[in-house]
């Protein structure tokens, strides 16, 4: 039995904590990571990092002891779009 494609989706910026926003398996998991696409959202691919957060339910935040972890993806993604934390909070959707 083939193991099931898992999707996560985190929330962040205009929080203080990063929280999960979606999760899913196969299909939904496949629809996540195509919607994230298609905003032009990073998607990790890490197996360690979905693990963890998995465990969490839709709409929690992220617990202190994942902060780590979280962060070094979440730093990852601002050098990516040459962010600094912050930008995000005064950036306008226009």
């Amino acid at each position: 039995m083939t193991k099931p494609l898992e999707a996560l989706a985190l929330e962040y910026g205009k929080l203080k904590t990063p929280k999960v926003t979606a999760k899913g398996q196969n299909e939904l998991a496949r629809r996540i990571i195509e919607e994230a696409k298609k905003q032009g959202v990073y998607v990790a691919e890490d197996p360690q990092l979905l693990a963890l957060l998995s465990k969490l339910d839709v709409g929690e935040e992220i617990p202190q002891d994942m902060f780590t972890a979280v962060a070094v993806i979440l730093s990852w993604v601002y050098w990516l779009k040459g962010m600094k934390p912050g930008d995000e909070k005064t950036q306008h959707k226009g």
